[in-house]
């Protein structure tokens, strides 16, 4: 048991549901401005297909707080950070709501990242503090099926409110759930023992996140920003130089920022890599698919978010199919097979048009939501089931940071080629903006497809004892 003393059962149960309210919070959060971008930038004077600093920002944020989040706990308190956590992300969704420019409203998802940077890694260190490994995929399973009511009526409740409200509700509906969410951690959560102590790695800390806002930038100044490319190459190379001197350092150090040491761990060294390269994918999909029904076939902010419930509510259902999938084929079969199939579901979407029938639209949103959410959940499990208590909270965080990071970075990838492929087709004389949604749609589901290979050097049986609960008391 990870934890000092078995919890009572009352509290083992309610635990879950704490942890879900704050993946509910940030998941809402995220689907509501997804479905409200164009109507943000025809107020804020900006380009719709220019608006993907407002996503970043906020991504980029976590990615580059969230190496800390582990150390934080274990100094200051699960329960303590947690609580905190929500307080601070409900506050910067305040800011966001009355930021009256783009600027202003840039540095606000920036105030609101400092809370979320600690939401998704303190609430699985939650779970992996206070839970046997044997029951970690039912657990982190049963976490996301509420929080993914956030991806249920986010794209509705925002469509509905961008059309009859203003956009500026879309933050405020955070208010009440981080309410909710506060007492609930002050109320419900126990104290739960910390990794211990340990001195924190300033300088690495400097390195790696230099790397990751280096890089991103990068990315975004081949779109939004349209920075040259000799700036674009030089930025990239010292992302990477910063990243290859943190590694070197690492590799030498007791106590680095993310141990060296967790990546002789064959099934989460697997894991952060699959999930970097296949989030660029699937990470771009909340971005892309409101702007390809509003701005490249018509939809109206209303209509767009009820086309996304079918994704959601698939999403959902899928989660319960987890954990018998994956002890029937085992991860490696399953991850192999499933990033393939998100690659080619992603891919198909540069086929949609105006002439496509609106229910095959809808069933296809629905699978490509079930693929997407089985792949989310085996790639977090694979990549955490392996390690032990003394890893758990650095190799926690590695997973947040990478998840988080490649999803900017899949983000910032849509945005550049969405925006060359746009004028590629102005400079042909094609006055078709659905076109370049085309593109953009069949290079990311490429990219996802790739990130198969990766999944496949996973071994046949890694994490069978942990999927499977224990047959006896004393095994």
């Amino acid at each position: 048991m990870p934890s000092s003393a078995p919890l009572d059962p009352a509290t083992a149960r309610w635990i879950p549901w704490v942890v879900a309210i704050a993946f509910f919070m940030q998941s809402l959060d995220g689907t509501i401005l997804n479905t409200a971008l164009p109507a943000m930038a025809r107020d804020l004077a900006e380009d719709p297909l220019r608006m993907q600093s407002v996503v970043i920002a906020y991504m980029l944020t976590v990615a580059l707080l969230i190496p800390a989040s582990g150390w934080v706990a274990d100094r200051f308190g699960i329960k303590r950070v947690f609580f905190s956590a929500i307080a601070l992300f409900t506050f910067g969704s305040l800011v966001c709501a009355v930021s009256p420019s783009l600027p202003m409203l840039v540095a606000a998802r920036v105030l609101q990242g400092l809370g979320g940077a600690l939401l998704l890694p303190v609430g699985r260190l939650v779970v992996l503090r206070a839970y046997p490994r044997s029951e970690l995929v039912r657990i982190m399973s049963f976490i996301t099926v509420p929080g993914l009511l956030g991806p249920l009526m986010g794209p509705t409740l925002g469509g509905w409110m961008v059309e009859y409200l203003t956009w500026h509700w879309i933050f405020l509906i955070n208010l009440p759930v981080g309410i909710l969410g506060c007492m609930a951690v002050h109320r419900l959560l126990p104290e739960l023992p910390g990794g211990g102590r340990t001195r924190f790695d300033g300088l690495g800390f400097g390195l790696f996140g230099a790397a990751m806002v280096l890089i991103t930038i990068a990315m975004e100044g081949l779109g939004e920003l349209n920075l040259p490319h000799l700036r674009v190459m030089l930025l990239l190379f010292a992302g990477m130089a910063c990243l290859a001197a943190y590694w070197l350092r690492a590799v030498h150090m007791e106590a680095p920022l993310f141990s060296a040491r967790l990546f002789r761990t064959r099934s989460f060294a697997v894991g952060i890599l699959g999930n970097l390269f296949a989030r660029l994918g699937s990470g771009a999909l909340p971005f892309l698919v409101p702007l390809l029904l509003q701005v490249g076939m018509g939809y109206s902010p209303s209509q767009a978010g009820m086309s996304m419930i079918p994704l959601a509510a698939a999403a959902m259902l899928a989660k319960s199919l987890a954990r018998p999938l994956i002890e029937r084929f085992g991860y490696r079969g399953i991850l192999t097979a499933n990033t393939l199939a998100l690659g080619v579901l992603l891919a198909s979407l540069g086929l949609v048009d105006a002439d496509t029938p609106y229910p095959l639209l809808l069933a296809h949103l629905a699978v490509l939501g079930a693929i997407n959410s089985m792949q989310f959940t085996a790639m977090n499990t694979v990549t955490l089931i392996d390690l032990g208590d003394q890893e758990a909270s650095s190799g926690n965080s590695l997973l947040s940071v990478v998840a988080q990071l490649s999803m900017s970075l899949g983000v910032a990838c849509a945005g550049a080629l969405l925006g060359g492929f746009e004028s590629s087709i102005g400079r042909d004389g094609v006055d078709n903006i659905l076109g370049a949604f085309h593109l953009t749609f069949l290079t990311i589901g490429l990219m996802a497809m790739f990130a198969a290979t990766i999944f496949v050097q996973l071994s046949p049986d890694v994490g069978r004892r942990a999927v499977r609960p224990p047959p006896g008391p004393d095994a």
